[in-house]
């Protein structure tokens, strides 16, 4: 299905100069979004950026030197607490009298937040068609004015330094490479092995043995970390629990390679440049998959039985993961190596 989106351009010579950008849900959804945004400040240096956003994943944009505001909305996941505080926060947004607004959630509040705000030029999220998630933020941003946006996988942070804190104490060694390990899927069918992410770490170090292995996974997920640190012993940098998204973000600017699961992490790798080889099972390739050609999906479209979307494998083997060897994983993250992206993090 081709991109559809509804928009009411900007009809000046000048981009707007003041625009509000809502994006709501998971934290991976608003990490998808940051890319394009940032090449918009980049070549648009005097648009100001205004985003609106759950106050549980307002950290990491308030974070980075992107927007001129980030303004959170409370109420956590509950869609009619989401929406009165929504409410109270109209006369505020009103007031700030913006010239366009980027609807790139698009749902009940957010149209009623457009609306109400009535900007000159606004442009909503198409969230029907098999585009990626990626190329929808694209074109979304693009059908505002006559911009041209690209990916760009270059940010600023406020206030760096909180990384390398945490990599020293965790025993990161100089020079040693940095590969995270993402066995972070949410349900069992999105699952690989975890004796086969130790088999990948194992070919992994034959071929770079100055490398160190890091786990940034949250604390349900605590056995995972346990057999991999057990296994992979001083190799392995075990910061699970240890770091929040604000850290977890900078500290994978700093890494070299991710094997990862469908995750919120996942997308902080990408959007970074860093070369990432996602494992996808159930979940929909087309959709949530990384992009760029320094990433790479391993996924179950080619299968009659895939994507199922099922929390659980209805053959109880996830042969949609399994059939994938660490073999030819590792072969298959050497291709997207030389491909990695510029992904410096330096201060305001």
């Amino acid at each position: 299905m081709e991109s559809t989106l509804r928009s009411r351009p900007w009809k000046g010579n000048q981009p707007p100069q003041k625009i509000l950008v809502m994006r709501f849900q998971a934290m991976g959804d608003v990490v998808i979004t940051l890319p394009y945004l940032q090449n918009l400040k980049r070549q648009y240096p005097n648009v100001r950026l205004h985003l609106l956003t759950r106050a549980e994943v307002a950290p990491l944009p308030e974070a980075l030197v992107l927007f001129d505001e980030v303004i959170a909305i409370g109420g956590g996941r509950n869609a009619r607490v989401q929406f009165l505080l929504a409410l109270l926060l109209l006369p505020k947004l009103w007031m700030q009298r913006f010239d366009a607004v980027m609807d790139l959630q698009n749902h009940r509040i957010s149209k009623i937040i457009r609306k109400v705000l009535r900007a000159k030029a606004w442009v909503e999220f198409d969230r029907s068609s098999s585009l990626s998630a990626g190329r929808r933020t694209q074109n979304t941003i693009e059908a505002l004015w006559s911009w041209r946006i690209e990916p760009e996988t270059f940010f600023q942070s406020r206030q760096p330094g909180r990384a390398d804190v945490l990599l020293q104490q965790a025993g990161y060694r100089e020079q040693h490479k940095l590969v995270v390990l993402n066995p972070a899927g949410y349900c069992p069918s999105r699952h690989w092995p975890l004796s086969a992410y130790e088999a990948f770490a194992r070919r992994w170090q034959v071929a770079y043995p100055l490398t160190q292995f890091v786990l940034l996974l949250l604390p349900a997920h605590q056995e995972a970390a346990t057999y991999l640190e057990t296994r992979l012993g001083d190799h392995c940098l075990n910061l699970t629990g240890k770091a929040d998204p604000v850290e977890a973000f900078e500290i994978l600017q700093r890494c070299d390679f991710m094997l990862t699961e469908d995750s919120g992490l996942m997308h902080m790798a990408w959007v970074q440049g860093i070369p990432t080889l996602a494992l996808f099972s159930s979940s929909r390739k087309d959709w949530s998959a990384p992009q760029g050609a320094w990433s790479m999906c391993l996924d179950s479209s080619d299968l009659e039985c895939g994507p199922c979307l099922l929390p659980v494998c209805k053959f109880d083997d996830n042969r949609c993961l399994t059939r994938y060897t660490p073999e030819f994983v590792m072969a298959c993250a050497e291709k997207i190596l030389p491909h990695a992206k510029p992904h410096r993090h330096v201060s305001a």
